[in-house]
């Protein structure tokens, strides 16, 4: 399972260097380009820079709009496994390329497989290009990248180390994706298990920009020295992960390093708590609580959404709610209108 796996676009590599090279023959032809994403809400990196290599050749780009839209290129980038894809094309269409782990991945018996064969980097001439913010004006003052890729952790629940590899690896400085933007959305996989994580993370502290960690830093690799580097930066948001028991004693002496050195509120301080797989009512209680106690706020997230049961719903629900955490407790929640807490619900003593 990826959380925020959507910004990643990937094509069949063959075809696509058969485009490039019926790009280079056709210089003077101004193509337009059209871009469909499944992620509405989030801005797609690889759309952003597939848009700069082509108006870097004169193209046009747009993102997709309506089917009546014309265009002689169309990208297809999904994300999710369970989204649809782009039902109607826009007309004119004389290339479609699709990629994305949405196509890669998988699913067998409610568990999700990536499978390489569908799914292929972005070519050098894509991936070093500067992302076109300008796609998506509507988040205007934040840069979006990667300074790592890849995770050493192999969990089964997760895609990231068969997709990026095993090692934790630096692959950009700060300046390849962000010149002056207000807000940087960090989206490594696993930045801390980085053997240059100290460098990374003083360029973050030298941008004097608010950073907003989006995926799960790995608690397990924060030391009082990481843990102070870390609150040097100006943090506008920071995410954890506590996904696996077998880690609980190095994950929540991490979150207590970290706690002891920051200022920041539980509102700007979050730990991601992986639910519906292999786990019980009890254990995903269990570690709401543990997260809690550390002054974080739990932040449930759902394996294979459709598949969970009640429990998960109402415990994400009240969970991931701000105010409803802090307008009661768990076991007093009412989530339906059938009056029932979820202590009733549930059975819960504690």
């Amino acid at each position: 399972m990826l959380r925020f796996e959507f910004f990643d676009l990937c094509f069949h590599i063959t075809r696509y260097m058969t485009f490039v090279k019926n790009l280079e023959m056709e210089t003077t032809f101004m193509k337009k380009v059209i871009i469909w994403s499944d992620t509405h809400n989030f801005p797609s990196i690889a759309a952003m820079k597939i848009s700069s290599f082509h108006k870097a050749c004169g193209d046009d780009v747009k993102l997709f709009e309506s089917a009546f839209d014309y265009c002689d290129v169309l990208y297809k980038s999904k994300a999710f496994s369970f989204t649809s894809d782009l039902e109607h094309y826009p007309q004119g269409c004389e290339q479609v390329l699709s990629g994305g782990s949405g196509y890669a991945i998988r699913t067998k018996n409610n568990r999700e497989c990536y499978s390489a064969e569908f799914d292929s980097p972005l070519p050098n001439e894509i991936e070093s290009q500067y992302p076109d913010y300008s796609l998506y004006p509507q988040f205007a003052d934040n840069a979006y990248g990667f300074l790592t890729r890849g995770c050493g952790n192999n969990c089964p629940f997760c895609i990231v180390s068969k997709k990026e590899g095993l090692v934790s690896r630096k692959v950009a400085d700060l300046s390849d994706f962000w010149r002056g933007q207000g807000f940087i959305k960090l989206m490594d996989g696993n930045l801390l298990n980085s053997r240059d994580r100290e460098g990374l993370l003083q360029q973050l502290i030298d941008s004097k920009a608010k950073i907003d960690y989006v995926q799960g830093l790995d608690a397990r690799f924060v030391t009082e020295d990481i843990a102070k580097l870390i609150c040097k930066t100006r943090i506008a948001m920071i995410h954890f992960a506590f996904d696996n028991l077998k880690d609980e004693t190095r994950i929540l002496r991490g979150l207590e390093i970290f706690a002891k050195h920051t200022n920041l509120t539980d509102r700007n301080r979050r730990v991601y708590i992986l639910t519906n797989y292999e786990t019980t009512q009890d254990e995903d209680w269990y570690r709401v609580q543990k997260v809690r106690e550390l002054g974080y706020q739990p932040y449930i997230t759902i394996y294979q959404k459709g598949t969970h049961g009640q429990f998960i719903t109402d415990l994400a629900r009240w969970s991931n709610s701000y105010f409803i955490n802090r307008s009661c407790d768990f076991l007093d929640y009412v989530p339906r209108v059938d009056g029932k807490t979820c202590r009733q619900l549930y059975g819960i003593t504690a």
